[in-house]
């Protein structure tokens, strides 16, 4: 059965801490927030606070008790950044997902939200994702360690729920994307990525562009605004410890998906695969049943609405000097 809705005024009376909240998703999380009514949101800063620290998390919850953590931070990035960074990806996001959960408990935080990731299913998870089928089975080899120090949160935030009474809950967004995203092309996802790659080449007058892998692989995205909406949802209403996944449930394959961008950004040129590099994990689809009936979660932007105002937004920041 759904959750009861939060009553009025849940917001109103929280005082929320974000980490990552200077980012990507976290600007988009706390917007919603103070939308919602939330009066004190601190998007914590990491040039303040290093959450792989120990004395900074514990100086964090004495300089600004909470009632509510989102926990967003994260060291994020592409399959070549997964696979140039294994080490620091997997031991940078174990500890500051240990730490800011452990001292939250410790501080006497009422709610903690882990954002986890969709790198956390196997490699070959039945499609669509259930989150039953989450230990079913080891992750793609490229973002693996990523994905299982992710992982950790919903064990870790089961293993205090149990022991502790510990309300953390876990939610698994699929792949984002929106205006604001990253388009650094050492560290950007796909979808950043192919824009920049077809923005670039028009600008130079180049006949084609290369893009990884062969095409075939499938993706969800779900746009960063809904994402948003969907986090806030569980803060209010979702108290259970199941994971839940955060998703659009549209499917499209990496061919489709370089097509669409070229056609949206209107790049003519050739499209050239580099089978060299690697297609990451298969396919990704998830089953979003279990968030629209927990806390009524639903998406709401079309694929194609979402990619045109992402261009639109890259091609501004472009004209004004604000992006590579």
């Amino acid at each position: 059965m759904p959750n009861v809705p939060a009553e009025a005024g849940f917001w109103s009376r929280q005082r929320v801490i974000i980490t990552g909240g200077e980012g990507f998703l976290g600007r988009y999380v706390a917007r919603t927030l103070i939308e919602r009514g939330a009066p004190d949101v601190y998007t914590v800063p990491h040039r303040d606070y290093d959450l792989r620290c120990e004395d900074d998390v514990v100086r964090l919850y004495a300089e600004y008790p909470a009632s509510l953590v989102i926990h967003l931070a994260a060291i994020v990035g592409g399959i070549g950044a997964n696979r140039a960074h294994p080490g620091s990806f997997f031991y940078d996001n174990l500890m500051m997902g240990a730490l800011t959960m452990e001292h939250a408990r410790r501080a006497g935080v009422d709610k903690f939200v882990a954002i986890g990731t969709i790198c956390a299913y196997p490699k070959h998870t039945p499609v669509p994702f259930r989150e039953e089928n989450l230990w079913d089975g080891y992750p793609e080899e490229t973002n693996a360690p990523y994905g299982l120090a992710k992982k950790m949160l919903l064990v870790q935030g089961q293993a205090y729920r149990q022991e502790y009474g510990f309300n953390a809950i876990y939610l698994l967004p699929v792949n984002l994307y929106g205006p604001g995203d990253n388009f650094d092309p050492a560290s950007s996802h796909v979808i950043p990525a192919l824009i920049k790659k077809c923005i670039d080449a028009q600008a130079r007058g180049d006949d084609h562009i290369v893009a990884w892998g062969d095409g075939s692989p499938t993706r969800e995205f779900l746009y960063v605004e809904d994402a948003a909406r969907g986090i806030a949802l569980a803060a209010e209403r979702y108290d259970d410890p199941d994971p839940v996944n955060l998703g659009s449930s549209h499917e499209i394959s990496i061919r489709d998906l370089t097509e669409l961008i070229a056609e949206l950004t209107g790049f003519a040129g050739e499209i050239r695969w580099d089978t060299s590099k690697p297609n990451g994990q298969p396919r990704r689809k998830l089953d979003v049943s279990r968030a629209r009936e927990r806390f009524g979660f639903e998406a709401q932007t079309g694929f194609r609405e979402g990619l045109a105002r992402t261009i639109a937004w890259y091609r501004a920041e472009r004209a004004q000097g604000r992006q590579p």
